[in-house]
């Protein structure tokens, strides 16, 4: 039976080329947007390199201290005291990457400017996350504690700044009129993660800033690393246990900072602010938007289809006449709708891979390559299938209902 549906169909769509051509555009053309758009939110939600650690990290992004009675507040970053002195002393953390955020410096090279990103980091940074080592290691405590001049530089930056060499530890790079000695070579790291992406990574001993100043508020950010998955939910009591013990700085009557895991510290950078973590008002928006962006086609794929049932009434009559039931009607209509999506699907696909390797290329966002894989794939048959039945369920039914001796005058 579904073989005659699917011969059926087939014909059905070579007999109105132009309504075939609208339905596939439509549906191929949205399907493309959402394949697209799913292939860089899964770039940027699921654990990626150099950090694959997800499911057993929280990160600290931010702190902000508040005067509520005057209605003003300060925020930014952390300081080296106040995760070497308060977060540092957490039982559950197992260890804890301390970077800065990136700071631009300058260097010549052939009488031309390049303008290197550099981080600071500590030693657990490079245990924490994963960073992929091209040549050479990264530093040591005993290399921090001696604040040495020495740095991991990313293969952008080797290739930028020494060309062609095949190996690049132990010489020298230049930066803003300070010689550095590199000690290793690392993958690029995708402009995506913003905390972990930089061109050079330096000790944390070496910046000018003074670590023993005792402010809370700083430069730096941090991801806090459990033992096991299941001891994240009691580091992140922990930490909030903390932060009530925390000393506020004069002037002010509020301290907020927190330790989310990955998702939230989107979220709450998207729509929340340092007391709600906005995962469910953000989620709400998304899940909104896609299902308006999916609606709108849906209608348009449902008025083109009903167009299309009115003309085969007769043939409907017909069938009808013989004795082909409601349900049998119904559910060659919603096959042949599905046969449709599909193949809307499936140019979509191609559109969507097209342009995933044209982004790529391009290099739109420095270091980031969007993929194809299995979740974009299933994210997008859902689509499909949400396409196929929203679109095909209505007509049907109006086709269901179609009086036989109407039918057959029509």
């Amino acid at each position: 039976m579904f073989k005659n549906y699917f011969k059926i169909a087939i014909a059905v769509l070579k007999r109105r080329k132009f309504f075939t051509f609208i339905s596939l555009f439509g549906i191929s053309f949205t399907l493309t947007i959402l394949m697209v758009s799913t292939a860089f939110m899964d770039k940027v939600l699921s654990p990626d390199y150099p950090d694959y650690k997800r499911e057993r990290s929280l990160y600290i992004t931010g702190i902000e201290i508040r005067n509520s009675k005057e209605g003003w507040m300060n925020s930014s970053n952390l300081s080296m005291y106040f995760l070497n002195h308060y977060v540092s002393t957490l039982k559950n953390v197992q260890k804890m990457g301390i970077s800065s955020s990136a700071k631009p410096s300058n260097a010549y090279v052939n009488n031309k400017k390049l303008v290197i990103e550099y981080k600071y980091t500590n030693a657990d940074y490079w245990n924490v996350l994963e960073y992929k080592f091209l040549e050479g290691k990264p530093f040591s405590q005993k290399e921090i504690d001696n604040a040495e001049l020495i740095a991991v530089i990313s293969k952008q930056t080797k290739e930028a700044y020494f060309g062609d060499e095949k190996s690049v530890v132990g010489k020298y790079i230049s930066a803003d009129n300070i010689n550095y000695r590199v000690i290793g070579v690392v993958e690029n790291v995708s402009k995506t993660l913003q905390n972990l992406s930089g061109d050079m990574y330096l000790p944390y001993t070496i910046a000018k800033e003074n670590h023993n100043n005792t402010d809370v508020m700083g430069s730096y950010n941090a991801v806090l690393l459990a033992k096991s998955t299941a001891d994240v939910p009691k580091m992140k009591m922990e930490f909030d246990q903390m932060m009530k013990k925390v000393p506020i700085p004069k002037d002010f009557d509020k301290i907020y900072c927190n330790a989310d895991p990955f998702f939230t510290t989107v979220t709450r950078r998207l729509g929340g602010n340092s007391t709600d973590g906005a995962v469910t008002k953000v989620v709400s928006l998304v899940t909104g938007f896609v299902l308006l962006f999916l609606l709108l086609p849906t209608i348009n794929l449902v008025n083109i289809n009903i167009t299309r049932i009115m003309e085969r009434s007769s043939e409907i009559g017909v069938r009808k006449a013989f004795g082909a039931s409601s349900k049998t009607l119904v559910y060659q209509f919603i096959v042949e709708n599905m046969i449709l999506t599909l193949l809307g699907g499936f140019i979509g696909l191609i559109l969507s891979l097209l342009i995933i390797y044209l982004i790529n290329g391009a290099n739109l966002v420095s270091n980031m390559h969007l993929s194809m894989n299995f979740t974009v794939l299933f994210y997008s048959l859902l689509a499909c299938l949400f396409f196929g039945l929203i679109s095909g369920v209505y007509p049907a039914w109006r086709m269901s209902k179609l009086n036989v001796v109407k039918a057959l005058k029509a």
